[in-house]
């Protein structure tokens, strides 16, 4: 019977999505509220440790709430974390050293925005439309959207002539790490 049971779950867990199965781990999962929902990221420390501990720290500190999506691309991405709106924003923490993998990017990987430099990456963040392939292994990947990706796709999109600048952004409402949500 053990047996049985012990194949039982292995053939469930075959069934579920590897990322539906991690997204349960509170610790490393975010609620990203917007003024049409929620979004959930599960967090991969897996894959970037150094910056799921930067978002964690930030995000704990409120640093994320009432920050705009500054720079949002239809068909492409959706850009946030800087809180002057301009592109050049950061926290006061230190930037990041990159932590590149070849987890290919697609719809709903969370990337962190970097400038030139690959170890300047610091609060600047993007969801993933489409298209965002090329990014892998040049930017570093530290979470995909569980759910809440139609309310990603909701976020006001910039203008195509200005590089997808966003005039009267929409902002996050809050974010907050699923183990201290309240």
């Amino acid at each position: 019977m053990k047996r049985l049971l012990a194949v039982g779950a292995l053939v469930l867990a075959g069934l579920v999505p590897a990322a539906a199965q991690q997204a349960t781990d509170p610790q490393n999962t975010l609620f990203l509220d917007t003024k049409d929902g929620r979004i959930t990221i599960r967090l991969r420390p897996d894959l970037a440790p150094k910056h799921v501990e930067q978002i964690k720290t930030l995000t704990r500190q409120g640093f994320y709430n009432g920050v705009p999506f500054h720079r949002v691309i239809e068909g492409f991405m959706a850009q946030t974390g800087d809180p002057t709106g301009t592109g050049t924003g950061k926290s006061s923490l230190p930037n990041i050293p990159a932590e590149f993998t070849q987890t290919q990017y697609k719809r709903g990987s969370v990337g962190m925005a970097r400038a030139q430099d690959p170890n300047s990456a610091n609060s600047q963040f993007f969801i993933c439309y489409e298209g965002c392939g090329p990014l892998t292994g040049q930017y570093t990947l530290f979470g995909e959207v569980v759910s809440g990706m139609d309310v990603a796709d909701k976020i006001k999109k910039g203008n195509a002539a200005a590089n997808g600048m966003v005039s009267n952004p929409d902002r996050i409402v809050k974010v907050q790490v699923a183990a201290d949500a309240k």
